[in-house]
């Protein structure tokens, strides 16, 4: 599966659950929040102060 920022975080999860590991060492520790599970990794980041482009290539490699 290939990632976006348009891509949601129970998506991603779901079909790659070993990434979880980059979204958490990001500083994303409310992945099993409900809310987060329809959150773009766009939104997510805005959140957190995270660069998207920077999450979506460590995403993709």
């Amino acid at each position: 599966m290939k990632f976006n920022k348009e891509t949601k975080i129970g998506e991603l999860l779901e079909n790659a659950p070993e990434k979880a590991e980059i979204l958490m060492e990001a500083g994303m520790h409310c992945l099993g929040c409900p809310a987060s599970q329809m959150e773009t990794l766009e939104e997510a980041c805005e959140v957190h102060g995270i660069d998207v482009e920077e999450i979506v290539k460590k995403l993709n490699s």
